[in-house]
Parts: C-alpha cells; sequence; structure tokens
C-alpha cells in the first residue's frame, strides 16, 4: 500500500514538475547563459570614477569665491552638510547639498537637495541652454556636437528605465556614428549615462535578460517585480521537485535495464540526459533560484528597522564628520590648498570638519585622494588612530568589541571587482546586533555596515548567488572555472528542458 501511495504521489509530482517546466524552461534558459555574461559585463551606468577620469583638474587662477561667499550668494543663512569645488561646463563651482533651502537636487549619483554656484563670478547655475548641452556631451567623448544625432527623450528607453533617471527629464541623446551615446539631464545639465556598442552589447548578453530587464517590461515596475518574484519562487519549486523526482526514480543499484545492460536511470534520450543533468545540477539550479528571489526581497525589512538602522550609521557618519564652520576656512583659502598640491592634478575639493579641524580632501583622477588640512600639511590619509577614538565614542553606550586598520576584505566587506576602498578601519559593536562599521581613513566616511539582519543577503544572496565566500570569490581563475561549469551544468538543464517542454506542448496540440 506505501508503495502504491508513493508511485501515486511520484506521478502527480512528476505532472506538476512538467507542466511547471513548460512554463519556466525559457525563463531558466534565459537566467543561466546569461549568468555566464553577469561575471564579465554590467549594466552601462556612469560612475564617479568615470567622471573624474574625464573632469578637467582645477584651476586655482579660476576660484575667486571663498565657500563663505558662495553659500552667501545662494541665499543661505547656514552651512551646507556637503560643499565641493569641481568644475561644471568648463568653469569651478561650488556644489552645495543637503538643506532644505536649496534647490532640490535631480542630479544622477547626488542625494537630497543640491544647489550649484560658479566660483568665478557667484552666478547660481539653473538654466540648460541647448549651447551647454552640447558643450557637456562633446567634452565627455572628445567628439563635436555637431557629429552627433541628438534627440530629445520623454520616455525610457533601455538604458534609462530602472526609475532613478524619472526626475531628470526630459533627457537628450546624443548618437555619434561610431556607436557612442550619452545622456544630458535637461533639469541639472549632468551628464547621466554614457554607452558604447560594445557595453549594449555586453548588457544584452549579461544584465538585461538576467535581470528580465527588458524595457516594455521594466518601464513598470510594479508588474516586472511580480513577475521576477513570482517566476523566481515557481522557479524554486520546480527545481526542488525536479531533484526530488530525480533522486526517488534514480537507481545506485541499476535496477533498471537498457536493452541487455543494467542502468540507474530509467529514461531513454532527452529525458535521460535532463534527469542525469539534473541530478548535478538540480540543487544548484534550485539555490539559485532561491537566492534571485532574495536579491528582490520579496520580505522588505519593516520602516521601523531600516529607520534604526539609518540612525545608526547617521551617527557614526556625524562622528566622523563634524558640522561645518564655513569662517574655519578663511585662514587656507581653496586656491592656497590647490597651491600646496599643485603636483597633482585635483579633480574635486572637498570642505569637511573631521575630529574638530577644518580640512580639504582632495580628490584625484584616478580616485584617490589627499587630505590638506587648513593648519598643517598635505598627507594622504587621516591618523587611523583618531578615527578609531571617533568610532570608539560614538559606539557608545554600547561595548567595542574590536577595532582595527585591516587591509584586505573580510567575510561583510567585500568587492569582487576591488572598487571598495583599502585599508579600512573596521568597528566592532557589542550591540545584541552584532553590528560592524567600515571606515576610510583616506576620506573619514563610512563606506561599509553590517549587522546581524544582513545575514540572508550576505549569505544566502551573495554566497549563494555569486559564490562570494571567503577562500572562493578572491581566487581567480578558480572562482571563473568553478561558476562557469555551475552556468554551463545549468544552461544543458534548462536546454533538455525546453525541449522537453516542446514535446509536451506538440502533444498537446
Amino acid at each position: 500500500m506505501g508503495t502504491d501511495r508513493q508511485r501515486i504521489m511520484r506521478r502527480y509530482a512528476i505532472a506538476v514538475h512538467r507542466w511547471l517546466g513548460v512554463a519556466l524552461a525559457g525563463f531558466f534558459l534565459l537566467w543561466f547563459p546569461s549568468g555566464i555574461g553577469m561575471m564579465y559585463w554590467e549594466f552601462p551606468a556612469v560612475t564617479a570614477a568615470d567622471r573624474l577620469e574625464r573632469a578637467p583638474a582645477l584651476r586655482p587662477a579660476a576660484i575667486r569665491l571663498s565657500p563663505a561667499e558662495a553659500i552667501t550668494a545662494l541665499g543661505a543663512t547656514q552651512p551646507p552638510t556637503r560643499l565641493t569645488l569641481e568644475m561644471f561646463d568648463g568653469r569651478p563651482v561650488y556644489r552645495a547639498r543637503g538643506r532644505a533651502w536649496l534647490k532640490p537636487s535631480r542630479g544622477a549619483g547626488t542625494a537630497g537637495e543640491e544647489a550649484i554656484v560658479y566660483a568665478d563670478t557667484g552666478e547660481r547655475q539653473t538654466a540648460v541652454p541647448p549651447a551647454m548641452r552640447d558643450r557637456i556631451a562633446a567634452a565627455w567623448t572628445g567628439e563635436p556636437a555637431g557629429a552627433a544625432r541628438v534627440e530629445p527623450l520623454h520616455d525610457a528607453d533601455q538604458w534609462t528605465v530602472d526609475g532613478t533617471f524619472d526626475d531628470l527629464g526630459p533627457l537628450w541623446k546624443y548618437s555619434w556614428p561610431d556607436g557612442r551615446q550619452v545622456y544630458v539631464s535637461q533639469a541639472t545639465g549632468d551628464l547621466v549615462q554614457y554607452t558604447t556598442t560594445a557595453s549594449r552589447i555586453g548588457a544584452y548578453l549579461g544584465p538585461i535578460p538576467h535581470w528580465l530587464y527588458f524595457t516594455p517590461l521594466r518601464k513598470h515596475p510594479r508588474e516586472w517585480r511580480v513577475l521576477v518574484i513570482s517566476s523566481s519562487a515557481i522557479a524554486v519549486v520546480t527545481a526542488m521537485l525536479g531533484l526530488t523526482i530525480g533522486v526517488s526514480l534514480y537507481s545506485p543499484r541499476k535496477r533498471y535495464r537498457r536493452g541487455a545492460r543494467p542502468t540507474g536511470n530509467p529514461y531513454r534520450g532527452v529525458k535521460r540526459w535532463h534527469l542525469a543533468v539534473g541530478l548535478v545540477f538540480g540543487a544548484a539550479a534550485a539555490t539559485w533560484a532561491f537566492s534571485g528571489l532574495l536579491s528582490m526581497e520579496p520580505l522588505r525589512t519593516g520602516a521601523a528597522i531600516r529607520d534604526e538602522r539609518a540612525a545608526r550609521e547617521a551617527r557614526i557618519s556625524a562622528s566622523l564628520r563634524g558640522p561645518m564652520q564655513l569662517s574655519a576656512f578663511a585662514s587656507k583659502t581653496p586656491n592656497e590648498a590647490l597651491a600646496e598640491l599643485s603636483a597633482f592634478d585635483v579633480k574635486q575639493l572637498e570642505l569637511a570638519t573631521v575630529a574638530g579641524a577644518p580640512v580639504y580632501v582632495a580628490t584625484l583622477g584616478h580616485g584617490s585622494t589627499l587630505v590638506a588640512p587648513v593648519v598643517g600639511t598635505p598627507r594622504r590619509a587621516f591618523d587611523h588612530h583618531v578615527i578609531d577614538d571617533l568610532l570608539t565614542r560614538a559606539a557608545e553606550p554600547y561595548r567595542v568589541a574590536d577595532v582595527r586598520l585591516i587591509d584586505r576584505y573580510d567575510a561583510y566587506y567585500r568587492d569582487r571587482h576591488r572598487r571598495q576602498p583599502l585599508p579600512v578601519v573596521r568597528l566592532l559593536v557589542d550591540d545584541g546586533s552584532q553590528s560592524r562599521y567600515y571606515v576610510d581613513p583616506a576620506t573619514a566616511r563610512l563606506v561599509g555596515a553590517y549587522d546581524s539582519r544582513d545575514w540572508v543577503s550576505r549569505w544566502l544572496y551573495h554566497g549563494l548567488h555569486s559564490l562570494d565566500v571567503p577562500g572562493l570569490a578572491d581566487r581567480h581563475p578558480a572562482w571563473d572555472i568553478v561558476m562557469l561549469a555551475f552556468m554551463i551544468g545549468g544552461t544543458a538543464l534548462s536546454m533538455t528542458a525546453l525541449a522537453l517542454a516542446w514535446k509536451v506542448l506538440g502533444r498537446a496540440r
């Protein structure tokens, strides 16, 4: 009786697995091969490193306004939370961020609110005339704007579809004959997207099919999210059912026969291959579908938890960077700070107050930074012992479990592309949530934060989906070989599933 019940249950399981496979075989065949593309290609984006690389160096002779005069020109009565000096359209500007009296920021890569004032005239940047747009686009590519096809973009296209460009419109798209395309925001004048023929091909081989980032779908965020979550959840069930069925059917003692030979696999043809590949890669398919589901945060963190975490990080950041007093920068002007750094091409100069002392943080073209104190000589970074003391005080009333300088990525502060800064000061707090914070001593900025509530994201998503585990993720080509083996196996499993789905549909017709 028990055996008959098992056979009936397995028969129903096979039927469910078969029809779920018909529905999802195409999705699996999108996800696994595009996973190989995701290993080496990213979705096109304008990064901070891209901006620095193409930005001209600051010219001290063109800077005529002091920081205090710039804020006065904006009609402000209090200092901003962040103030930087950089080039915009060939002229030095102050970018002030973070106060309600400022113009709402709609520039890519900024947060909160922002206003721009020219450091040579004190004029506030507001309008973005066509000639300015042309100059900004041409400066990025080094090609005349007249050689490009220019068109307004009032609706999202494939490269502006993720929602971060919604408040930047309208966008102006410049397309050159060599395949380069740039997008300039009419709202801010910032160049907000850049693609090349190669980056677009890479996106179609990786991120677009992997994330189901097809424009007609992705431009509807709610529907896109529902589809990705539901298809991922069904994929988990499909893979687990298939793995269970495969294990129950496979006979290590080879009780089946294929012609005159005993075999452990009862099937022939494509089914035989599907079972064989599924036994080897079925667990990986299930874990990848599950971890991919987690990437969408189907059970989002509650607002109270998010607010509490944000408050903790804000407290740490505030301990590192104190309130800005613009009068403290009067004894060393930006021009004088740049003169001290004349041996370097400084692309950005940020004003900050660290440990109660006013400093300029200079960013160079390749992304490295230098610290120019208002009182003192330039140096590479802040004293990490000073950072240690600031973090220890910020952790109160909780006990500091450990604070130290680390020069390599650990289990929680990681970056496969090695873009995150090193060394960093790591603070471990005994607060019941196992909180840990990472601070870049070169800039005195918080660059990473984790607690026990990030466990699922860290290990079940990043650990399973990208095999981002210590001992493997940092080792190349070992990581590449393991990932490629699993991706190729998953692709083979998906191809046999698609072939079987086609046969099922043929019989149904």
